[in-house]
């Protein structure tokens, strides 16, 4: 068997949106969503690896550029819907994330806590129980 190549990753990686108007609108509202920290946090974890960059760039442009800019729905309605489907989903570390999100979005803790109820209605106890436990931690570490 041959051994596989090692994936270079020493090179200075650079965003490469093919929509450069959905990438700076979704890098808009990445940053007001998730946090500037995070985002720039996540772009520079990426800036050495061509690999990552192109995860980084389809994020930005097609989840925040195009999904979250549309029309008809609120970010708070966005937010909703996500912390419901991430708790479905049973992930974790986005789930924290969204979480925060959320709150940023103007969701209360109440609101959060209806919406992982139901959650446990329709996707089982399991992931409700995942789901309060990880909207806790984030509600201690932000003092909500």
């Amino acid at each position: 068997m041959a051994k596989a190549k090692a994936l270079k990753t020493k090179s200075k990686a650079k965003p490469q949106p093919r929509n450069k108007k959905l990438y700076d609108e979704g890098m808009k509202i990445r940053k007001a969503v998730l946090g500037a920290a995070y985002v720039d946090n996540s772009l520079a974890g990426a800036a050495n690896d061509d690999f990552m960059m192109a995860f980084q760039d389809i994020t930005t442009e097609y989840c925040w550029g195009y999904a979250w800019t549309r029309p008809g729905l609120s970010k708070k309605t966005r937010s909703m819907l996500n912390l419901a489907m991430l708790a479905a989903l049973n992930r974790s570390p986005e789930l924290k994330l969204h979480v925060n999100g959320a709150l940023n979005n103007g969701l209360t803790k109440d609101e959060i806590k209806e919406i992982f109820l139901q959650v446990a209605i329709y996707c089982g106890i399991p992931a409700s129980l995942d789901a309060f436990k990880t909207a806790r931690d984030v509600f201690k570490e932000r003092g909500v």
